[in-house]
């Protein structure tokens, strides 16, 4: 340890050239140690000892910046923030996996790869967990990495370089102590947040009154994407690595022996990769794996089955979307049985009515559930669910929580529950409109309100970091906000007094609002709550007219030039608009100093997953859907067509089903779009 730590020169200051080569000693030694501990947790020496050869590092770069190497572990944090992510092409594509939850889907699937190699001798196997995080592609060039991106459409996605270098798992060089690094190397992995990690996040984010992430899974998801990189440098992130993409001056046989090498060259790889020739060697292994998973400390929804031999994939090929080569073994969705406390109403930014059932706390794939939307009081009559009923609930895709069905209830049941007449919120009362239940005092009813700025500040709008549900509940509560644009005259001092702020916390806030005084259009449109604009309609908006006044000024027939834009949509849109209220808390916003970026089209996918049009009510938001169809490819439109590929239909869907079945157009229900989307690549997650 010692002799680790002599390095620097005490009879006076450094050459140059003795600078350069105590740098490089530095350099060596410290990813020598990151190695240990954040790859193979086998720390060799004290936090102390390591946090000493980081500062000395750090001391000789200052006094010769000319040394400092993009690759050097200092380069890891510190980067400023950026306006936006860059769009950028894969090196080779990301395909999705093709899925199943059926073992006899699986044996299908093993008898038909057998036969088309014509193989006499047994298949050689790699199984492999089936992590649950977010997919990154790492390139790396002559052993340096220059660029990370997210998985996007699996053609393209967007480049968080500067976030994943602050991941202490991810080389910034490549070891070369077993094997030279190559010329060219393009690795997939997934970013993931350890469980126990994430629960100490959302632990915090609580105390700071912020959303809480729904699922590991979206945690690691929204800290790559942070424009920030220190945010990302702030949380407990790791990269596993599993495939090789591109290669350029190496080759292997094998899957396992690709995999090998990864590691060689300091890459943390996923525990528990395992070989078979056998069907029955899969089942056991999915067996052993879905038996495990609740104790396992990172989440994972199946296992990976892939064949071993890379020249027997080579003779296979791909499909469209996915290899003929393997398959995704999907768990069951997670589900637990607990109690219903009681059934409240929530009211949204929009005023609707929705009834939430507050549960008994219950464990649901490592996620503490409760509470969980039971949509509408059609919902609440078909399942016939009441207060002290014992019910299931499932996870949907591993993320959103839903009441599944009534297993068992006491012998006296309470009374079923009634929507109530007046707006709990602020007293009015309330219209009906088929299933749903709306107050209508839009601008009065603080809940709304709260509503609206949680969604203003949310993740696909503005993305105004530390302002959830509680804060947003606080500034109402107090007086402080009676609309959008009086987030942007909030100071410290108004903040400061606050139940959960001090000085620190409140100049965070104000500074993170005024860091949002010029967002993109489609963030900006998207923000804002016009009715039928969701994701993908404020980025078509954004793209077609280029700047907010041009938006705002349309007719119905201007936005009905842009694709998937019908009578109602438009309607909507010019109708928002038109209101004067609308139109005063738009102006309220722009006078001061709010100013919408007109910038370069923002890229959409090309629609190659195929038009879709969504009706009725979801157990999730339709912003979900809509952002989960666009990640595979997929396009949502506000109207059903010929062209259209699909129609999603939940609960009471309106006159787009009718139109669709006279077409002809597919209709799927909830669970079918879920399955869709995943056999695609994507997921259906909560924001």
């Amino acid at each position: 340890m010692d002799r680790d730590l002599d390095l620097r020169n005490d009879a006076g200051s450094p050459s140059l050239e003795e600078a350069r080569e105590e740098a490089e000693s530095l350099r060596a030694l410290i990813r020598r140690h990151d190695h240990l501990y954040h790859v193979l947790a086998r720390p060799e020496i004290s936090d102390d000892a390591y946090d000493r050869l980081f500062r000395r590092l750090k001391e000789v770069e200052a006094a010769h910046p000319a040394l400092v190497t993009s690759d050097s572990p200092t380069q890891r944090v510190g980067a400023e923030p950026q306006d936006r992510f860059r769009t950028v092409a894969h090196r080779a594509p990301m395909l999705s996996l093709d899925s199943t939850q059926d073992a006899d889907e699986v044996r299908r699937f093993h008898d038909r790869v057998v036969k088309a190699l014509g193989e006499e001798a047994p298949v050689g196997w790699v199984l492999e967990p089936k992590l649950d995080g977010a997919s990154i592609e790492l390139v790396y060039e002559d052993g340096v990495l220059t660029r990370a991106v997210t998985r996007g459409n699996g053609r393209e996605g967007e480049d968080v370089t500067r976030n994943i270098r602050t991941i202490a798992s991810v080389p910034l060089r490549l070891r070369e102590e077993e094997r030279a690094a190559p010329p060219l190397l393009a690795v997939r992995g997934e970013v993931m947040m350890f469980i126990s990690d994430f629960e100490a996040f959302n632990a915090r984010l609580a105390e700071l009154g912020d959303e809480p992430y729904a699922s590991p899974r979206n945690s690691a998801a929204g800290s790559i994407r942070q424009l920030d990189p220190r945010v990302t440098a702030s949380r407990k992130l790791d990269v596993l690595a599993y495939d090789i993409l591109a290669l350029e001056g190496d080759s292997f046989t094998s899957d396992r022996a690709g995999v090998e090498a990864l590691g060689q060259w300091g890459f943390r790889v996923p525990d528990r990769i395992e070989g078979t020739d056998s069907v029955e060697g899969i089942l056991a292994y999915h067996a052993a794996y879905d038996a495990d998973r609740d104790h396992l400390d990172y989440e994972i929804d199946g296992v990976v089955i892939k064949l071993d031999d890379l020249g027997a994939r080579e003779r296979l090929g791909m499909t469209s979307r996915h290899p003929r080569w393997a398959l995704a073994f999907k768990f069951e969705p997670r589900k637990e049985v607990t109690r219903i406390e009681r059934i409240g109403i929530q009211v949204g930014r929009t005023g609707v009515l929705t009834p939430v059932a507050f549960l008994l706390p219950v464990v649901v794939g490592g996620v503490t559930i409760s509470r969980a939307t039971l949509h509408n009081r059609e919902e609440l009559v078909r399942k016939d669910i009441r207060e002290g009923d014992m019910v299931r609930i499932q996870r949907a895709g591993d993320v959103i929580p839903q009441v599944v069905e009534v297993v068992e209830h006491p012998d006296q049941r309470s009374e079923p529950f009634s929507m109530p007449v007046t707006c709990p919120a602020c007293g009015s009362e309330v219209h009906v409109d088929g299933p749903r239940t709306i107050c209508p005092n839009r601008f009065g009813c603080p809940a709304q309100l709260k509503g609206r700025l949680v969604h203003f500040a949310s993740r696909h709008a503005l993305d105004i970091e530390g302002l959830g549900d509680e804060t947003s509940g606080l500034l109402v509560d107090r007086g402080l906000v009676h609309t959008l644009g009086e987030l942007f005259d909030l100071t410290v001092a108004d903040l400061v007094d606050l139940d959960g702020f001090a000085d620190k916390s409140a100049t965070n806030l104000v500074e993170a609002i005024a860091a949002r005084r010029h967002p993109d259009l489609h963030r900006f449109l998207h923000a804002l709550g016009i009715p039928e604009v969701g994701v993908t309609v404020a980025r078509d908006l954004a793209n077609h007219f280029g700047d907010f006044d041009r938006v705002r000024a349309a007719t119905r027939d201007e936005l009905e030039e842009v694709d998937g834009i019908g009578p109602r949509m438009s309607e909507a849109i010019t109708g928002f608009f038109a209101d004067a209220r609308n139109a005063a808390a738009v102006d309220g916003l722009l006078s001061r100093g709010v100013a919408p970026r007109v910038t370069d089209p923002v890229r959409t996918p090309s629609g190659a997953a195929g038009k879709m049009v969504i009706t009725g009510t979801l157990s999730f938001p339709r912003a979900v859907a809509q952002a989960a169809w666009e990640s595979v490819g997929g396009k949502v439109v506000g109207s059903v067509s010929g062209s259209t590929d699909y129609v999603v239909a939940g609960d009471s869907p309106g006159s787009k089903l009718t139109k669709a079945q006279e077409l002809g157009v597919p209709v799927l229900d909830e669970e079918a779009f879920v399955k869709l989307v995943e056999g695609l690549g994507g997921r259906v997650e909560s924001e």
